[in-house]
Order: structure tokens, then C-alpha cells, then sequence
């Protein structure tokens, strides 16, 4: 019986939770198609609301978050995986109502089983994890419509996990970044941006019903006024991808935007996005998205991931966490 180490988050009281590196048995595992032996994984602001109990996301306890997993095929049922595969893992309900990623097994479906790209590694495709897919989700749609000469691309949340990612993706590929933050503006610039601007003077006269027209598209993370500003504020048919809802999940804006300058709105689903558009996402990182990641990652084990996801649900992470789950 192989035995491992996985973070658990236990419910001790009404609303109280304890979190612990416990040891688990493969059959402890839920029923699925493909084992996979996980190297490792990422901390998402989902993820953190899952190992505290906060409301939304985990409905049973005890519970092992973990919305992203690589590792190495141990076992599948499914002729399209074999034993030694390398493999990603990401969305769906990984982590948040199925065992997830902050443990050295899972156990999933293989729709869920993404083959590892040619480019990236079991390290690097974590170091992208949930937050770089989100924004290169986002740039998949945006670039579809807006070319890199249409103008800038602002960004909002820049100094968050996807925001992060989606400015330092945009710059390799030549895009104009605004990046739009209350945090370093060394950092921003140092991932590509070319300007960047702070919340209060993004959200500036914001109460309009339409402000001057200044970017080609957008990529908002976190709702509420901010998408509403970069809505207004799009030059016409420019496009703007939304994502998060950290600022409001409420949208306070009228059709002006959409009618009389033709800005499309699109939502980015990472969870549900469709398995064939994410298997070409991921091999569009792999061969030309995949910024350097050393100035947007920190490396922590499972023993340090509490204290990580205490920080990052008060807003003190910049960039992203990658979790060594394996030996």
C-alpha cells in the first residue's frame, strides 16, 4: 500500500478549519482514470480560499486543495495516457470539490489530463500554472481581433498571478503594456511593461458613462470599477477579456461602450474553457508565450504553504507561488 504526504484542511468547529501534512494511501484516492505521481503544483487565491474554508469554493471537509498538478502518469485506463507520461492538470473541479494538487497523488479523469507540451517541463508548467493558462487564455481571445500595432493593451491587477503573466506574455509578443497596480513599478517594468499606472489614477473620472478612448484592448483580473474604466476607456472595436471579481463581481456601466464603439466584452472561463482550444493554448506557451519566470516566481514545499496562503488572501503576494509536491 503506497503511502504519501498531502495538505489537508479539516473542519474543527462552525467556522473553524486546521490545516495539516497528513499521510494518505492510494486508496484514499477518489475513483479515476488516470494516477498521477505530482511534482508539482501552484497557490491560486482560489486555492487559499479552499485550505481556510472560506465560502464559494469547497463545499466538504476534510479537503486537499490544489487547483493545478504536473507529474508522471503511474497507472490509466485510458490508452492515450501510458505509465511515464508527463502530464498537466489544471481546472475542472481539481481542488476544489475533487482531491487536489497539494498532495504527492491524484486521482482524475483523463478529459482533465492535458499531454506535457514540448517546451515546458514539470517545473515551468507550473511555474504557469492556473494564473498563466487565465492570461493566456485572455490573449488567445484578445489577439484573435487586436493586433500588437492596434495600440495599448492595459492590463488591471498587473501585479497579481495572471495580471503578472499577462503583461510579461503581451510584451514578448510585442504588444504596448499599461500595466495597472498599486504595488513596484520596477517589477511591472521589468516583466515588459511600458507605462505603468495606479489604481486611483486608472479609476479617474471613472463615474462617466464614457471616458477618452485609450487602449486597443484590455485584460482585466478583478472587476468591478476597474473593468468597467478599461470598458469605457477601449478605443473602438477593441476588445476586453475579463476574468476575476477580487474588486466587485458587479459591473457598474452602460451599453455605450458596446454601441457606439463597438468594444466586445469576453468572459474567460478557465475552468470550463474547452479541452481542445486548452491543449493549443498550452503548446502556444510552450513554443512562443512563455516569459522568463525567475522574476515572477518564489519556490516553496508543503510545509511552507501555510504561511503562503495566509499572505496571498491578504493581497501580499506579487507574482506567483510554485509548490514542490514531490521528492
Amino acid at each position: 500500500m503506497t503511502t504519501f504526504k498531502a495538505f489537508v484542511t479539516e473542519k474543527v468547529g462552525e467556522k473553524e478549519f486546521q490545516q495539516s501534512i497528513q499521510s494518505k494511501n492510494i486508496q484514499d484516492l477518489p475513483e479515476g482514470d488516470v494516477l498521477v505521481k505530482v511534482a508539482y503544483s501552484s497557490l491560486n487565491y482560489k486555492d487559499a480560499l479552499s485550505a481556510l474554508g472560506k465560502p464559494g469554493v469547497t463545499k466538504n471537509y476534510p479537503h486537499t486543495p490544489g487547483i493545478d498538478a504536473s507529474g508522471v502518469v503511474v497507472s490509466s485506463k485510458d490508452p492515450q495516457f501510458k505509465e511515464g507520461d508527463e502530464v498537466i492538470v489544471t481546472s475542472y473541479d481539481l481542488g476544489m470539490n475533487t482531491w487536489g494538487g497539494f498532495s504527492e497523488y491524484i486521482q482524475v479523469p483523463s478529459n482533465w489530463v492535458v499531454p506535457m507540451p514540448k517546451g515546458l517541463s514539470l517545473k515551468s508548467s507550473m511555474e504557469v500554472g492556473t494564473a498563466g493558462l487565465t492570461a493566456a487564455m485572455s490573449i488567445y481571445k484578445l489577439t484573435q481581433q487586436v493586433k500588437a500595432d492596434a495600440g495599448d493593451i492595459v492590463v488591471t491587477g498587473a501585479s497579481g498571478g495572471v495580471g503578472s503573466f499577462a503583461v510579461a506574455m503581451l510584451s514578448k509578443m510585442g504588444y504596448s503594456v499599461v500595466a495597472v497596480s498599486g504595488k513596484s513599478e520596477d517589477y511591472l517594468k521589468k516583466l515588459g511593461a511600458t507605462k505603468v499606472v495606479g489604481r486611483d489614477e486608472f479609476l479617474e473620472g471613472n463615474q462617466r458613462p464614457l471616458l477618452k478612448p485609450l487602449y486597443a484592448g484590455a485584460v482585466d483580473t478583478v472587476g468591478g470599477d476597474y473593468l468597467a474604466t478599461a470598458i469605457k476607456a477601449t478605443l473602438p472595436l477593441g476588445v476586453v477579456t475579463c476574468c476575476g471579481n477580487a474588486a466587485s463581481f458587479d459591473l457598474p456601466l452602460n451599453v455605450f461602450p458596446f454601441i457606439l464603439r463597438g468594444v466586445s466584452l469576453v468572459g474567460i472561463d478557465s475552468q470550463n474553457f474547452p479541452y481542445e482550444e486548452r491543449v493549443k493554448v498550452w503548446n502556444n506557451i510552450a513554443s512562443e508565450w512563455l516569459p522568463e519566470t525567475s522574476d515572477i516566481t518564489e519556490e516553496v514545499n508543503l510545509e511552507g504553504l501555510l504561511e503562503k496562503i495566509n499572505l496571498i488572501i491578504k493581497g501580499g503576494i506579487s507574482g506567483r507561488v510554485l509548490v514542490k509536491v514531490g521528492e
